[in-house]
């Protein structure tokens, strides 16, 4: 009979990892109970995807407040900093800003508004609109925003954010200063020293800070980037991509995952004698229409993954091929003109016509999407993705 099943994709339900776990081990045998279990064989170029947040808690990659403060003290040198375009989060930044307020004596707190980078809205465009303000050079202090637009609640938390991060700073000891604005520079008038939390803009901001005078300007990525007193660290990423673990701590984003992914291809391997492809994978990289928010608080959807997940798709667009190329022909003459065309597809469609609207994007931003829709963050107890039929196409068997 014809295959008539593509992709497949099962969450995998896997113990709870904590630190110090064989999680080469864990995740393996997770796979291998799960195959056995479901009645399914593990393929050549399946995908087994491990959400960062395992990885990082096997490794034990935490940090607390007081290793937070203690390096941007030594690092900023613990007066007045600037601390701009942060997102808006209690699980992503609340705890990141806890620590940041402990090393300095005051924080200059500039908000990027309507909303930040990630689409957590203080408020809308239309209430902008309605008070004739630019976002793009008005620079507001706090009370001309109260003025303008009160305590704006936002819509899905129910938290005024303004006040949280205020509040959260002066609970650390620390004076707060909050201005909005969207110009890196505008803070300069009031913080020569700059720690910039922007996530995908912050090469940008740097430079345009440095370049404007700023005496020392560091990122989130620049926090955290080696170990205190023991600490967990990411030497790449510092703090980007963190998640609060408790009041006091933070899971870092995992670092060294190239040996783990590695490591787990070279088991399935030996013991399958299948070439499977493994990725670390974090958010996803999609955005809610509702909600406008864009699901990617972490610096990189896959912070490391097997050789055969580098690229991006290319693929023919069947719709345009049945459209345009043979829209003459129907059933199984048709069917069989497109399978020619696929069969006979250059190695880089790059520019053809006929791969217009397929999704220009890298695989693993596509699959991490998949797995992070998959997996979820809640209590579905599957942080693990096995993905089979990613590669296929219509002409596969």
């Amino acid at each position: 009979m014809e295959r008539m099943v593509g992709t497949v994709v099962r969450g995998i339900r896997a113990p709870i990892i904590r630190s110090g776990d064989d999680l080469t081990k864990i995740v393996t045998d997770s796979v291998f109970l799960a195959a056995e279990s479901e009645g399914f064989s593990l393929q050549d170029h399946d995908v087994v995807a491990v959400t960062e947040a395992v990885v990082a808690r096997a490794q034990n990659n935490y940090a607390t407040v007081e290793d937070i403060a203690s390096d941007v003290r030594a690092k900023l040198g613990g007066e007045t900093i600037g601390v701009i375009f942060p997102i808006l989060s209690r699980n992503r930044f609340a705890i990141c800003l806890r620590g940041i307020a402990m090393g300095a004596k005051k924080v200059v707190l500039m908000l990027s508004y309507p909303s930040d980078e990630v689409g957590n809205h203080l408020i809308s465009w239309d209430q902008l609109d309605e008070k004739g303000i630019n976002p793009f050079s008005d620079v507001l202090t706090l009370e001309k925003y109260r003025e303008l637009f009160g305590c704006c609640l936002h819509p899905f938390t129910g938290v005024d954010y303004i006040d949280y991060y205020s509040d959260l700073i002066r609970g650390c000891g620390a004076e707060v200063e909050v201005i909005f604005a969207n110009d890196c520079r505008a803070v300069l008038p009031y913080a020569k020293r700059v720690l910039t939390c922007d996530i995908h803009t912050r090469e940008r901001t740097k430079r345009l800070l440095k370049a404007a005078g700023a005496e020392i300007v560091l990122g989130l990525d620049d926090i955290m980037t080696a170990s205190i007193d023991g600490s967990g660290y990411n030497d790449q990423y510092g703090l980007l991509g963190s998640n609060k673990a408790t009041e006091d701590k933070l899971k870092l984003f995992p670092r060294n995952c190239q040996p783990f992914v590695e490591a787990v291809q070279q088991v399935i391997l030996d013991k399958t004698g299948k070439v499977v492809e493994v990725m670390v994978y974090g958010d996803g990289a999609f955005k809610d229409p509702m909600g406008k928010i864009w699901e990617l608080a972490d610096p990189v959807v896959s912070p490391g993954y097997t050789a055969g997940l580098s690229g991006q798709p290319n693929e023919l667009k069947l719709k345009y091929l049945a459209d345009n190329d043979f829209a003459n022909l129907e059933g199984e003459e048709l069917k069989a003109a497109i399978k020619d065309s696929i069969r006979s597809k250059k190695d880089n469609l790059t520019g053809s016509m006929a791969s217009q609207g397929t999704t220009p994007r890298r695989l693993t931003d596509l699959i991490g999407s998949l797995c992070d829709l998959t997996s979820g963050s809640g209590d579905k107890g599957t942080p693990i993705v096995l993905i089979q039929g990613y590669f296929d196409n219509y002409i596969s068997e």
